[in-house]
């Protein structure tokens, strides 16, 4: 894949504003840093940001006094000794103000990151494909190339390890600036040094493409146990979830695992939407409050899974739009949650777009789940707390899963 991991939340997407249900954003989630940007939940306002009266809810000022402003920006086109420009600094002052509110779900984006964003939240990029993490000698690594995509083709290997990208040592490289390295725009070229089994060093060129991973992956475990595993709440959830849903039905599957491990959100209609597969129309998912007051969001009908025992797995990176949907079918008794406490991420987002293509993120409304709690920095406490140990990982050893289909095959 070839970006780094972008922990969010639940993003509402409707015609209306998207809302995001929030959003961990590019922090990284587990030790493997895929090379996509799984982003946020956000909901997308018309682009206007009203001046008039002092706000009820901030009691902020109608209009802001800039004479300070023009006294640092006099200040700093005198002295300062090298290059900006006027979009730099119009730039900056906008990502200052949404920094002003210390709260880290609340972003501007100019156009080009605002486009990123949405890519990154759609698991949609350009690059290689491919997996990187760190070895035990912290070694840039490969940890998967993902069928299919280039750096499959190209020939790289799981476990390679990249000694240099375009000829800069990765030595005491974090992650997170190899995969910046990595990718780049389609059709362009990224050469990589790799070392295979201890050998010489070999060159590998491979042409950047863009990068499409469904956000559904879907097996029947042995036992008839249908497993469906969501990556991130992306465009493609609902309908993917749903054509999982209709098959382990048809199939007469005994169970399902519902995965939503390392799943660090997005958009929270998505979330309602697969939530819908098991629980009653009419049934409450989430109820936000905020600035608008309250929204409460309920199951839509055509819950062809609520029949059919359910595990849902969380771990500490699960958050957000995952958390909802934990939270939404534990409530209404439509599933067992087995694995780790989940992340915490109980705020909703949303996306305020500029006719420049700049966007603001904004915070508008924490989420509680139907028994009434917020998550936020909390998190979900599973029934059953199941750990992976660092023998497990290294075995390959899944206890979480292997507990799940225990479950289910009572």
């Amino acid at each position: 894949m070839d970006s780094k991991t972008n922990k969010s939340a639940g993003i509402r997407l409707t015609v209306k504003p998207k809302r995001v249900s929030a959003a961990l954003v590019k922090t990284g989630i587990g030790a493997i840093v895929l090379l996509t940007v799984f982003t946020l939940g956000v909901n997308t306002g018309n682009g206007r940001i009203a001046v008039g009266q002092k706000s009820d809810t901030t009691g902020l000022p109608a209009q802001l006094n800039y004479s300070s402003v023009n006294d640092v920006y006099d200040a700093l086109k005198k002295n300062y000794n090298g290059k900006l420009n006027e979009s730099q600094i119009l730039d900056g002052l906008k990502h200052g103000i949404a920094e002003a509110t210390n709260d880290p779900y609340t972003e501007f984006f100019t156009a080009k990151e605002a486009n990123t964003f949405k890519n990154d939240l759609n698991n949609s990029f350009s690059g290689i494909g491919a997996e990187l993490g760190l070895d035990t000698d912290k070694n840039i690594t490969i940890i998967s190339p993902i069928a299919g995509f280039p750096a499959e083709k190209a020939g790289l290997k799981a476990k390679d390890i990249i000694v240099s990208i375009d000829g800069k040592s990765t030595q005491g490289m974090t992650v997170d600036k190899a995969v910046t390295l990595v990718r780049g725009k389609e059709g362009t070229t990224v050469k990589l040094e790799v070392v295979r089994d201890k050998t010489s060093p070999l060159t590998i060129s491979i042409v950047r493409d863009t990068i499409q991973i469904p956000s559904v992956t879907t097996k029947t475990l042995d036992g008839n146990i249908g497993y469906i595993q969501i990556s991130t709440f992306a465009d493609d959830t609902s309908k993917l979830a749903r054509e999982a849903a209709d098959k382990f039905k048809a199939d007469g599957v005994k169970g399902i695992v519902l995965d939503l491990r390392n799943d660090p959100g997005g958009y929270l209609d998505s979330a309602i939407d697969v939530s819908s597969l098991w629980v009653p129309k009419g049934k409450l998912i989430v109820d936000e409050r905020g600035t608008g007051g309250n929204d409460k969001q309920y199951a839509k009908g055509g819950n062809v899974l609520s029949d059919i025992p359910t595990v849902v797995l969380v771990n500490a990176g699960s958050a957000s739009s995952s958390e909802i949907t934990a939270g939404a079918l534990h409530d209404n008794k439509e599933a067992t949650i087995i694995g780790e406490k989940s992340y915490g991420k109980g705020v909703v987002q949303q996306l305020i777009s500029f006719p420049d293509g700049s966007e603001l993120k904004v915070t508008v409304a924490s989420w509680y789940r139907p028994n009434g709690q917020n998550i936020d920095h909390k998190g979900i406490t599973p029934d059953q707390i199941v750990k992976i140990s660092d023998e497990d990982s290294k075995a390959g050893t899944d206890t979480q899963l292997n507990a799940a289909q225990s479950f289910l095959s009572k």
